[in-house]
Order: C-alpha cells, then structure tokens, then sequence
C-alpha cells in the first residue's frame, strides 16, 4: 500500500517497514546520518553520483509528522526550514558605468558559487534587488558579471518549480515525464542590474551570453545538462522587455496558488512566465521516458 508520494518517489508499507528497521538498528544515528544511509540503501543519487541527501531528510520528515516512523530529535535547525541567513548589506559604491554597449563588451561572467565572490553577490543582491536575497534551494549557480573589473550585474539560477502549468502546456510532457525530468530546466530566481549602471541593451545582451556559458557549467557541476531556461515576471512591477529582446517566449501566466495550495484561490500575486528552449529538439530531450 502507498503510504505517500514525496518528490516523484512513492513509499510503500514495505518502505516504511525498512525506514524504521534502519532507525532500529542505528539507535544513536543523527537524522543526517539516517539519511545518508537510506541514500545509499536505495541508491537515490543526483545525475553527478552525490547522494540526495536534502530531498531524502524532507521525505523523513514528511514520514515523521505523519507518524510512519519515529525520528531522533533534531540536534540542530531544521536545514528543511526556512533559511534565515541574510547577507550583510554591502557598502560598495561604484563610479557610474555609462556609455554603449560596445565600450563594455566582452564582459567577464563568472560563476562565483562556493568562490571567494560569492559573499559579495549576495551581499549585492541583498541590498539592490527588490525581493532581497533568498537562499537556493537544490541545485543552483550565481554569475556575477562585471565590465573592467567593476560589477554591473548579478544573476542567480536554480532548480526550476515542479509545476507551471502554462510551462507544462508548452513542454508538452505528463505529469510522470516531469517528475522524471524536471531537473532539465534551470529557473532564473534573481536577475540584477545594478544601479550604478546605465548602458542600453547590456540585460538582454547577458541573457544572450547567459544561454550559451550556463548550460556548460551546469553540466560541469551536476553532471547533467540542461535544454530549457525559464523565469517569472511580475508584470505589475515590470515588463519583462529585456527577456522578449532576447528572444524569451511569454508562456502564460501563473495561478497566483502555491505549491501547496488547498483552496484552489489565489493567494499570491501572479507572474508572466517567460520561457527560452536552449535546443531546436528541447521537447524532444525533455520527454525522453527513458
């Protein structure tokens, strides 16, 4: 019998029948530990071989709260709650950065990820995006960008929604498709252009440079590619101009529910969904079964 369904894996009577044998015998195991054995029993490993080991805790503790098994309690935060570090504000102040595109070109993206860069992109991103910064969930990289060594822009990708209706409709896969393969699809969560910075065409012209340096470091770091990018805009606040000049297409709109959403109202503000296939065949590859 089908206890549940977390994150495309369903859990039997027999799975949770093991959960707690593995709990039994492991009596003085942390929640990470249980984990990381659990991945290993069954093999539940990200396309690069790295245990899934995040996805695995919110499953225990899915099985948890419902009263399938009984967990050890929690020796630290819960690293399933929300993330409550906020990068300090940054003081940098940059002369400003004016003039053609042309002056600026080639521009230096780098990915700063896990770099010695990667506290000054949040720190950027939290004090001049307008949503501050939120910490990725999954697999993600950031890119900061910058025109003779001084930054002008910063973008952060990550694992993209698992479901968008409008975005479902275009792909044209089911439901179980994709479960499977929703991890081909990189969603652009931040996209900042400093304020500092004032040079016509220079956000589509990184878009641009974006869908050809993101899949190829995507690849690198996880071990799988990537065939279609994907954003919200929130056409209240914006018009998503850079995005259509760089040749995005307007998908639809959202249904303003979350993803956990049991009243089937709205109760969110509504976003235009933008989309960009990075392949002529990116049905294709997105609704490979197997």
């Amino acid at each position: 019998m089908d206890v549940l369904r977390y994150r495309g894996r369903v859990v039997t009577d027999t799975d949770v029948a093991f959960i707690q044998g593995l709990i039994a015998a492991h009596p003085t195991a942390t929640r990470r530990a249980l984990s990381h054995r659990l991945c290993e029993a069954w093999n539940w490993v990200q396309p690069n071989g790295a245990l899934r080991d995040m996805v695995c805790r919110g499953l225990l503790l899915a099985l948890h709260r419902g009263g399938h098994v009984e967990l050890p309690p929690a020796r630290k935060s819960n690293p399933l709650g929300p993330k409550r570090r906020t990068p300090s504000p940054t003081t940098l102040r940059c002369n400003p950065v004016q003039g053609r595109l042309s002056d600026f070109v080639p521009l230096d993206i780098a990915q700063v990820r896990r770099t010695g860069d990667e506290s000054l992109f949040d720190s950027l991103v939290q004090t001049h995006h307008y949503l501050g910064y939120t910490q990725p969930v999954g697999e993600h990289l950031k890119y900061l960008v910058s025109a003779d060594g001084v930054p002008v822009a910063c973008l952060a990708w990550s694992s993209a929604p698992r479901h968008i209706g409008c975005r479902d409709r275009f792909i044209g896969w089911s439901a179980e498709v994709r479960r499977k393969n929703i991890h081909l699809i990189a969603y652009n969560l931040r996209f900042l252009i400093l304020p500092w910075v004032e040079v016509p065409h220079l956000a589509s012209h990184i878009l641009g440079r974006m869908a050809r340096v993101l899949p190829q470091d995507w690849t690198r770091l996880y071990g799988h590619p990537v065939y279609f990018l994907e954003t919200f805009v929130d056409p209240q606040r914006f018009k998503g101009t850079c995005y259509r000049a760089a040749n995005w297409l307007v998908l639809g709109r959202t249904t303003g529910r979350g993803k956990d959403d049991l009243t089937h109202r709205p109760n969110r503000s509504i976003k235009e969904v933008l989309g960009y296939p990075l392949s002529k065949r990116f049905r294709e590859r997105l609704c490979r079964t197997a």
